[in-house]
């Protein structure tokens, strides 16, 4: 009898627990769609709602708040700050319409499609998907007419491609938080996001393009809005920059492959593991790139300066609104709702990383952001690596990261920026970008189930 009540009171328990996780979903959507409040903020009420709905005493309130965004952002901040200059030199530079132009000339502008599928990929890692599109998009337009080729047929491919760097391989902001989130070895990640990313972003972008450009039509362009191509001669040397694009990426997974074959705790060890540190493998990239994208080109070490602060300027959103989510998981967590769901997870026996994909997927689809989204999911998932303490972190992450690249549409700006620089009607951005997003949300989890059966879990 005392049994049966005291799994009467459980179910209870788990009920209103999932209620308020629930409920603090919808203000969380609300603050941020309806009320038009920075995502920052809206975290931070989401969470401390969480707290008061679960009789978190109120100091506990606040020190979880405290805990989470320090706890998130610690390294973060830094990685994201040398992100955010390696970013700045390559746009400042002409070094991501070198790497398009040189792809192109190589491969063909019948192959544009391919061509700018790879440039998204390889371009897509320092910047962030709407510098990395409006950056490429004046050769994009201008490939298009010469190879008489629809613009969507080009275009897609290189949004398509930029989404799935920017959800999935780290140093992106969302990428590299949830890998810090959840322990992941940042070098597998990125090493398991590209393998990932380019069947991906191949099969969503020139394949879907292809196909769905004959059911689409782009709208007119105004020339005389289309930056005119800068002179080759202007341009840094296609070599030395996918060397500088690549080198953070080269550091991090070569750390991650070397300490295999070290004795732990050897000088060597410990020299592989600071230098493949991401902190320092992205400081060594800032000063290679300050030099091939900077003073070898003419600029001064003051130039270099401005560039810096102007490009810190850009981040301080990003920043807040990963710090927020930090404060909101940290909030799940301490408040017993992040045991409970574990719990409630486990009891619907769904493949943890079909439920961890769902969950990003369907955060995206409410909120429009795929770095909310990220975070949030992460905040909900990271309960299953107790339940399931074989289940590989690093698919963890990519898992999220898949789940959040589907889904965009007209709550997400990167949508609106697709639609209006292809010049797309409302119809025909659903059924080309919008599609595309979902199709490469959908192979990539295919992607991390099968690389799943390799990985130990």
């Amino acid at each position: 009898m005392s049994e049966a009540k005291g799994m009467d009171i459980k179910m209870h328990t788990g009920a209103m627990m999932m209620l308020v996780l629930f409920l603090s979903i919808v203000l969380l959507i609300f603050c941020i769609l309806k009320l038009k409040i920075h995502p920052f903020i809206s975290l931070v009420l989401a969470g401390i709602f969480v707290g008061f709905a679960t009789g978190m005493p109120l100091p506990k309130i606040l020190t979880s708040i405290e805990n989470g965004v320090g706890g998130t952002l610690g390294s973060l901040a830094i990685i994201i700050g040398f992100g955010t200059i390696l970013g700045k030199m390559l746009e400042v530079s002409g070094g991501a319409e070198r790497v398009a132009r040189t792809m192109l000339e190589t491969m063909g502008e019948r192959r544009a499609p391919w061509v700018m599928t790879l440039v998204g990929l390889i371009a897509g890692i320092p910047v962030f998907f709407e510098v990395g599109f409006v950056l490429l998009f004046p050769l994009i337009f201008i490939v298009a007419r010469q190879a008489k080729m629809s613009p969507l047929r080009v275009g897609i491919p290189l949004a398509i491609s930029l989404m799935v760097v920017h959800s999935m391989v780290p140093p992106h902001p969302a990428a590299f938080a949830i890998t810090t989130m959840l322990k992941a070895d940042v070098g597998k990640v990125i090493l398991y996001a590209l393998l990932i990313g380019l069947p991906t972003a191949i099969i969503a972008g020139p394949l879907w393009a292809k196909f769905i450009s004959r059911k689409c039509s782009t709208g007119v362009f105004n020339e005389s809005e289309v930056k005119a191509p800068t002179p080759d001669e202007k341009l840094p040397g296609f070599g030395i920059t996918l060397f500088t694009i690549l080198l953070p990426l080269l550091i991090m997974v070569s750390k991650t492959i070397s300490v295999i074959y070290l004795t732990k705790d050897s000088m060597s060890y410990n020299l592989v593991t600071f230098l493949g540190n991401p902190i320092t493998a992205l400081l060594i990239s800032v000063f290679v790139a300050y030099y091939t994208l900077g003073l070898s080109r003419g600029l001064k070490m003051k130039d270099l300066l401005s560039l810096t602060e102007e490009g810190f300027k850009a981040i301080a959103g990003i920043l807040l609104i990963i710090g927020g989510g930090g404060a909101f998981n940290a909030i799940l967590i301490d408040s017993g709702l992040g045991k409970e769901l574990s719990n409630i997870m486990t009891s619907l026996h769904m493949n943890p990383i079909i439920l961890a994909w769902l969950v990003a997927s369907i955060l995206h689809l409410a909120i429009g952001s795929v770095t909310v989204a990220m975070l949030s999911a992460a905040g909900i998932v990271a309960p299953l690596m107790t339940v399931y303490p074989h289940l590989s972190p690093e698919i963890v992450v990519l898992a999220i990261g898949a789940g959040a690249i589907g889904w965009c549409h007209v709550n997400d700006s990167a949508f609106w920026l697709v639609k209006e620089f292809l010049g797309l009607s409302l119809p025909d951005a659903f059924k080309s970008f919008t599609a595309a997003t979902l199709i490469a949300s959908v192979v990539a989890l295919l992607g991390v189930l099968l690389l799943a059966q390799v990985v130990a879990m």
